[in-house]
């Protein structure tokens, strides 16, 4: 049975049998990854807490026919327990990684890997606010899966400027011309926080206005929620701001 190796970031788990999961991981190198660890839930497992969501570890696997099975697991990044403690920080890294188990059905890119080790890297340290760190991840994410959203020309027709509404169905930020009557109307500040998420300048992030916060947090969570169809349960229970 051949084997492989990969660095990853443990998505989520599902209890198997009496003392096994099944573990959905996503690689660096091998993308999205479901795999049995067997033993796990027991005391005594040798792979202790390694293999618990927002974990990143370098694993040995045996590739398997529907399933692979965890052989060794090492840990690289212990980010569960400070992301545990803080309901912000824990609710904001579950949309995080269901936003990845959604967008990597397909096989993924480091980009994407590193992306999601940065994000929960920066909940676990509480270097930002948990909802701008969530709000980041996702516009970049999407960027790297061809979903960027339109915010420095109209989304429809390319018209340049700063446009002031925004159409999640559209793509992104429309002019006049091509707003659809009712459209959100966005103002400026929220604008410009929206490019700053994108190209993470947390500077002006950090120094943003409560109002355009919420406000961003709202325009981002309406386009995930229209590009990924069915949806991410998790945002129904990250607070704003």
């Amino acid at each position: 049975m051949p084997t492989y190796r990969d660095e990853v970031v443990v998505l989520r788990t599902h209890k198997l049998g009496e003392a096994d999961r099944i573990v959905t991981m996503l690689g660096r190198r091998h993308g999205k990854i479901r795999a049995v660890a067997k033993g796990v839930r027991r005391t005594s497992s040798r792979f202790g807490s390694r293999l618990e969501p927002f974990m990143v570890a370098d694993v040995m696997l045996y590739k398997g026919r529907s399933l692979d099975i965890v052989q060794q697991a090492e840990s690289l990044g212990a980010y569960g327990a400070d992301i545990a403690v803080h309901y912000d920080r824990y609710t904001s890294a579950n949309a995080m990684v269901e936003t990845a188990d959604r967008l990597n059905e397909a096989e993924a890119t480091p980009q994407q890997y590193l992306l999601l080790v940065g994000g929960l890297r920066a909940l676990a340290r509480g270097e930002h606010a948990s909802r701008s760190v969530l709000d980041s991840y996702m516009l970049r994410a999407m960027a790297l899966s061809g979903w960027a959203p339109g915010l420095d020309e109209c989304a429809r027709c390319a018209a340049p400027g700063e446009h002031e509404a925004f159409v999640a169905q559209l793509g992104g930020m429309v002019c006049a011309a091509c707003a659809p009557v009712g459209s959100a109307r966005v103002a400026a500040p929220t604008a410009s926080l929206l490019r700053s998420l994108l190209r993470g300048e947390w500077q002006q992030v950090d120094e943003a206005a409560p109002a355009a916060t919420s406000a961003a947090s709202g325009l981002i969570a309406a386009y995930a929620q229209w590009h990924l169809e069915r949806g991410i349960r998790s945002l129904a229970h990250v607070e704003a701001g």
